[in-house]
């Protein structure tokens, strides 16, 4: 989630620069607008007009793809003008009106699976997108629902959606989420990060998405999950070794 011009800008630029050191490709992203949160006293961003312009400076800046999360037709229009990949949140993955439109921009779509779908129906989604001439798509696992409060990541997903023919991501810091776990907000669990993290790159995962910020116990959202900044550059070179194995 964009904070603020100042967070999200500092935060582009380090990872830009860890990620060019590592050899490792790198698109930054964040929300405009958690449009889901759990209670609705909950911060949800600065808003499309002022968030989109600062993904523009993030990419002219710091010199990398940005993304962003869409949730109407009427936004994934407008934010396919600032940014390279427009992501479908998980909760609205199977929203056809939302899907069209975005892939209609001609952007790369990233999908996030909803929690409470199975791998095979992922299919469904790319027909959609697909039946709008646009191939160039990514899926995003993040876990399905176990109980209540409670997500879990079966790695079998990975190779299942694989066999669509687009590459699959693991969203390592989502998937240790406890929706609702803490009442009027989501509460998690960090210390998992690496572990899915690594497990899903064994799989065969293509890439990994996780929430960064400089200091996860001030962070607006997701606070309990958030990878310290700090941290990134060794989890980032665990990970690389991991997929050079796997794919050599």
């Amino acid at each position: 989630m964009i904070e603020s011009r100042a967070v999200a800008l500092k935060t582009a630029k380090e990872l830009k620069r860890i990620t060019s050191e590592l050899k490792v490709p790198f698109i930054f992203k964040a929300s405009y607008d958690k449009a889901n949160r759990s209670s609705g006293k909950s911060f949800r961003g600065v808003g499309i007009e002022k968030g989109l312009k600062i993904l523009a400076e993030i990419k002219k800046q710091a010199g990398v793809p940005v993304l962003t999360d869409v949730h109407s037709a009427k936004e994934a229009e407008r934010a396919a003008k600032y940014v390279d990949v427009l992501q479908i949140p998980a909760f609205l993955c199977r929203q056809t009106d939302l899907i069209s439109a975005a892939a209609s921009t001609g952007r790369m779509i990233n999908v996030k699976k909803g929690q409470f779908l199975s791998p095979v129906e992922i299919k469904n989604i790319i027909k959609k997108i697909e039946a709008k001439r646009n191939r160039k798509i990514i899926i995003t696992e993040r876990g399905f629902t176990f109980g209540y409060n409670n997500l879990v990541v079966d790695l079998k997903a990975i190779s299942l959606m694989k066999k669509y023919g687009y590459p699959v991501v693991i969203d390592a810091t989502h998937a240790v989420q406890r929706p609702g776990g803490g009442g009027d907000k989501s509460s998690g669990d960090r210390e998992f990060v690496e572990a899915i993290a690594r497990g899903a790159v064994a799989s065969g995962a293509s890439g990994v998405f996780m929430e960064v910020h400089p200091d996860p116990k001030r962070a607006k959202s997701d606070k309990d999950t958030q990878i310290p900044l700090k941290s990134v550059k060794r989890i980032l070179k665990k990970l690389k070794s991991v997929y050079e194995v796997v794919n050599s």
